[in-house]
């Protein structure tokens, strides 16, 4: 496993939840890796990077989706 699996887990085990609705897919981690660096590249300040993430994972557990939450972040970076 890697650190984030490994942390994850460990999150999971400690926390009570079901890892299942902890644990990262490969092709959402490149999302979430690629949102990041919008964050970071359109605000000009990186430290939108590790909050946006957390805004994301805020508006998944109400129930949106990455792919929505994707769409509206590139159609903001690119209307600036």
């Amino acid at each position: 496993m890697d650190w984030i699996t490994d942390i994850t887990m460990r999150l999971a085990t400690e926390t009570k939840l079901d890892p299942a609705d902890l644990l990262v897919d490969a092709d959402d981690k490149n999302t979430l890796l690629d949102l990041a660096g919008v964050a970071a590249h359109a605000s000009g300040d990186r430290t939108n990077a590790p909050i946006l993430c957390h805004v994301l994972g805020r508006a998944i557990a109400r129930g949106a989706t990455l792919e929505q939450c994707a769409l509206v972040i590139d159609d903001f970076a690119g209307a600036k």
